[in-house]
This record gives structure tokens, sequence and C-alpha cells, in this order.
């Protein structure tokens, strides 16, 4: 997979850009596809204000889009950015890429506008501002491509389920809180939102909030070997929380979906065997900027999961792994279906860059996971690992299973209390972890810098390594921002896969070490 310009997981979307310009872990996965809603009235009015906003500007980046986004070799296009090559030259034909993500939602307004209120009522005529609609699902019988579902300020019921919403490139549908108004609330039920089978729709400025099963759930109807079932998807400015009994339910629930985007929204107290991102068979996605805290995993990819980028996020008191690359799924669950006639794996080629991870019990977990990458994160106070390399799905008569592999762990910032640790890396059987390769990564113990190194643990040789040096953090205890003294400042090398630290700023050449580049 090509490393250059712009992330892979993210090509796809700028293509879209320019079309539209034209014209925890062990468990293993149930799920519940098509499940018919019931209602669930509630009168406690929202506190939590958001407003309607236009993501980045339209991209001019040209690519060409591959048929199959789950081949693990190349990306959803064969042109990554917008470089051009003549001769010798390359350019990158004025795109900015540490410009902010496209997606196919830029410089789009809705054409027409669907409303739903608390003082509505539900009919054949009920949408205009002047005659609302009472229910989501009322209003969502009338979307079409370009339309908006606008639901105004209030708490509705929870299971509302939406099936076979299509949007277009040129006429994206939205579903989301009113300008101007606090964030609408969906509370209670056994999912807040459950969108099955639908393209090119936005979600966005809601409170979803005590479902008992998942908060929102987006499938693809159990059309498992059809990667244009659910695709095209962008869920941001999202509060989902306080979703689950305690077990193995999930804030945020994505299974087959592709070429999607997961930003700007807050995730918190999630069953606490679930995770506040779970994907299972997704393909192509970016998620990007949320705050996830108070929860068993924070973002879980598995279930032949491939091309996912997990950047610039901020991760809190996990109970279990802050990103879990890989997992344990139940056979029948994979997208695409499992293969008798190949290597088959839980995860390939998920990214965690410039994340933040702090006080979670192992930041990072490659987990059956193949040529997986962790570049430039900064891991505060980890509470037993660092690092885990495990394998809970392995081969059997009829599948063959890839080995956690390929990993590589390089350039990230490491602040722990030894103490703390049980070891520095957990390397579980049937793994090979003498095919991951580290490098460049800073370690220190802060209550011991003389057993700051890992070396002993991991199971190759790091290349320069920085251990046992302070990193002059501005705030060990809260900001994790470089001082100009920091040893990590500039001693880093030019990644072209880590264009952005956490902050959204560009890596300098040479870059830093961690999440956050120094800017004085």
């Amino acid at each position: 997979m090509s490393r250059v310009g712009i992330p892979a997981a993210l090509a796809y979307l700028c293509a879209l850009c320019v079309t539209a310009c034209s014209g925890s872990g062990s468990d293993s996965e149930s799920e519940s596809v098509g499940a018919t809603p019931t209602s669930n009235g509630s009168t406690t009015e929202a506190t939590s204000g958001s407003t309607e906003s236009t993501i980045g500007t339209e991209s001019t980046t040209a690519t060409t889009t591959s048929t199959d986004p789950t081949d693990p070799t190349t990306s959803t296009t064969s042109t990554t950015s917008a470089e051009t090559t003549t001769g010798e030259e390359t350019t990158t034909g004025g795109v900015d890429p540490c410009a902010d993500t496209p997606t196919f939602e830029d410089g789009k307004t809705p054409r027409t506008v669907l409303h739903v209120a608390k003082d509505g009522v539900d009919g054949p005529e009920c949408g205009p501002e002047e005659s609302p609609c009472a229910t989501i699902s009322s209003a969502a019988a009338k979307l079409s491509p370009g339309a908006a579902l606008r639901l105004h300020a209030g708490t509705y019921g929870g299971d509302n389920y939406l099936s076979d919403l299509s949007g277009t490139a040129e006429a994206p549908i939205w579903i989301g809180g009113a300008p101007d108004e606090a964030r609408p609330v969906l509370e209670g039920g056994g999912e807040g939102l459950h969108l099955t089978r639908v393209r090119y729709v936005v979600v966005h400025d809601v409170e979803v909030r005590g479902a008992s099963q998942n908060g929102i759930n987006v499938d693809d109807g159990g059309a498992y070997d059809d990667p244009e079932a659910t695709r095209h998807l962008i869920l941001r400015d999202l509060h989902v929380h306080d979703i689950g009994q305690g077990g193995n339910q999930d804030c945020v629930k994505l299974s087959g979906v592709d070429d999607y985007i997961v930003r700007d929204s807050e995730i918190d107290h999630c069953g606490e065997g679930g995770s506040g991102i779970d994907h299972v068979g997704c393909h192509a996605g970016l998620i990007l900027g949320n705050q996830i805290h108070d929860l068993g995993n924070g973002v879980q990819a598995k279930g032949g999961s491939v091309n996912i980028e997990i950047r610039g996020n901020r991760i809190d008191r996990t109970i279990s792994r802050a990103l879990n690359m890989g997992g344990s799924t139940g056979f029948e669950f994979f997208r695409p279906p499992l293969t008798m006639d190949g290597v088959n794996a839980e995860a390939r080629d998920i990214r965690a860059i410039a994340n933040v991870m702090v006080e979670t019990q192992a930041p990072l977990a490659f987990v059956g996971c193949v040529d997986c990458l962790a570049a430039n994160n900064t891991l505060i106070d980890p509470q037993q690992w660092i690092l885990r390399i495990l394998q809970e799905t392995v081969s059997t008569p009829d599948y063959e299973f890839a080995p956690s592999s390929g990993g590589i762990v390089r350039q990230n910032l490491v602040l722990f209390a030894r103490g703390d640790l049980s070891t520095y890396v957990n390397i579980g059987s049937n793994t090979a972890p003498e095919t991951f390769s580290f490098a460049r990564n800073l370690w220190y113990a802060s209550d011991d810098p003389g057993l700051s190194s890992p070396a002993a643990d991991l199971p190759t040789v790091e290349d320069d390594p920085i251990v046992g040096v302070d990193p002059q953090l501005v705030d060990p205890q809260g900001d994790y921002h470089l001082s100009a003294g920091s040893p990590a400042v500039g001693t880093g090398l030019v990644d072209p896969s880590v264009l952005v630290d956490f902050d959204g700023a560009c890596y300098d050449d040479p870059p830093s070490r961690g999440a956050y580049e120094f800017k004085g």
C-alpha cells in the first residue's frame, strides 16, 4: 500500500470531492441486523449545544478508484494525494497535504429540509418547518438525495431504525441537529440509531445516551460480500455515552461499512466489555479527532477490517485496550466472507497515528493484525503493558489465519511508571513477533529512569531509540506538548505516512517524536 501524500484511507474521499465538483478483543462477535424498531418517549430537554457546519473545502485531488477496497496490497485509489510526475519532477498540484481532510460533504448544502420537533405531528404532509414531523422515522421516509432531516432540540426515544437511504456524491443526505439549537438527544431503547444499507449519508450534531445495546449501529444488512451495501458515511460532531449494561456493548458499532469517517465526537462510558468504536469487516475508514474515554476498549478493528487510519484521537482511561488492532470475530461475521483458498486475517493495514492515550491498560494491541502501524503516538501512564502482540483467532482445518505480523512501532513517545507495568511488552502464542520492527521511540520511566528500556521485552532490536531521557513535556500531568528542550524535538525521520500531528499541524522535517510537533 502506498504511504505517500494524503494517507491512503483518505484518497478515495478526495476523489469523491472531484466527482462532486464535476457534476474486547477475545469475545466472539454477535450482532443484530435489520432489527425492528420500537418507540420510547421522553421529555427531558437537551443541555449541550452544537451548531451545524461544513467541513473543509472542495478538493482538487484527482484519483482513480479501485474495485476492491479490501485488497491489502492496494489502497482504494491508484494514486495518492494530488501528486503528478513529469520526468524527474514531482509536484503536489497545489494541494496542501496538511489541509483538513476532504469529504463528499464539502461545499454542499441541503436542497430541501425536513423538520422533526417535539411538538410535531406525523402525517403525509409533515416535514415543513411550520408543520414538523414528530418522529425521525416519519421524516426519514421522505428523504431523497440532497435532503436534510433536521432534528430540533429535545429528547426523543431510541430504536430509530432507518434503511436504504441513498444520497449521491453530488447530493448527500444529512441527519442531524438544527443550527443554533441545543443538540437533540436520542435516549433509551436497544439502540439509539440503527442505519442499514445507506450511501452518502452524514449523521451530525446528535447526542445518543442510555441505549441498552449499542448507541449508533451502522451495518450492511447482512450483505457481507457486497462492499457497496453501505458506503460513503460521515459521523461527526456527536456525543454518544452511557451505553450498555456493563457487557459487550459499543457506543458506535460499524459492520461492513466502506469509505467512511468518524470525527470530532465525544464517546464515553460504553459497555465495559465493548468498545467506543467497534469495526467488523470495515474498509477504507478514518477515525479522526475524537475524545474517547472511560470505557472498555477505545477503538477496535477486526473481522476482516482493512485500511483504517486512527489519527489524532485522545483516548483516556480504558479498562482494556486503547487501540485494539484486530481482535476475535465469529467466522460467520467476517466481511468479506472467509476464504478456504487463501490466508485470512482479523485485520490488515490498520494505522494508529498521532493519538494521545492516557491511563489505559494497554495503549497498543496488535491482535491478529497484519502489516499494521503505530507511529508518532504519545502514550502516558499505561497501567499494565505498553504494547501487546496477540493472536485470538487461530487457524482451523477449514480456514488459515495469518499470525499477528509485520507490525511497525516507530517514533512514539512513551512516558510511564515502571512500577505500574507487568511487563513492557506482552507477546502471546501463535504470533510472529520476529517480523515486527521498532524504531526511534522515546521511552521514559518517570519513577526510575534507569528502568526505562524495554529492550529485553522487544522481539527485535530497536533502531535509534531514546531511553531514560526526560521528554520534557510542558506539563506531564496534563499538557503533553513538547517544550523547547525536549529530546523528542526534531529527532525523528520523515515518514510519508505521517503528515499531521495531534493538533492538525504539519510535522517538520525532521519531525519530532510523539503526537505533537514542536511549534515554539
